[in-house]
């Protein structure tokens, strides 16, 4: 199982993930479960009504948009990094905070790096799945590098222009 870091009060700690992972081709366990974008349209109706905590997995390429209508009864987003270089899920997280005011978890998965930590939590990530086998305070450290942030973002910190004016 990997090791989940969460926002929490404005820190990072170490967490439990109380969801499995379920591949396309795997059998339904019981419990909280995060699936496919293909798998949540065709099987998420039935795993909410039992009660379930659903997540949805979304591959860079897959829009958040599909979710618009579900994201008040989904508990998890995570957002797939195939690559530490392929940005898209930046702007995923963003749309999913900013234009559709999703309050539930946004992760972070796949190729996470410890040095795009700042960034994530700007765009409005709140838990990681770190593929470089670091810890949450190595994570803390590195969102604290830099005290002033230029523009403004999902996290809502205000940017210097606006501190040099005040």
């Amino acid at each position: 199982m990997p090791m989940r870091i969460k926002l929490r009060d404005g820190n990072l700690y170490p967490a439990e993930d109380p969801f499995t992972t379920l591949a396309d081709d795997q059998d339904l366990v019981p419990g909280d479960v995060i699936l496919s974008l293909s798998r949540f349209q065709a099987e998420g109706d039935r795993l909410l009504s039992e009660g379930r905590a659903v997540g949805v997995r979304l591959k860079s390429d897959e829009e958040v948009e599909a979710l618009a209508y579900d994201l008040p009864r989904i508990a998890v987003v995570a957002l797939e990094f195939p690559k530490f270089r392929d940005g898209r899920p930046y702007s995923s997280a963003r749309i999913l905070r900013e234009r559709f005011g999703y309050a539930g978890e946004v992760r972070a998965v796949g190729d996470v790096l410890r040095e795009q930590a700042h960034f994530m939590l700007r765009c409005g990530f709140d838990a990681f799945e770190p593929a470089d086998g670091t810890g949450a305070q190595q994570w803390e450290a590195a969102t604290r590098r830099f005290r002033h942030v230029y523009q403004r973002a999902a996290d809502g910190r205000t940017p210097a222009f606006a501190e040099r004016e005040a």
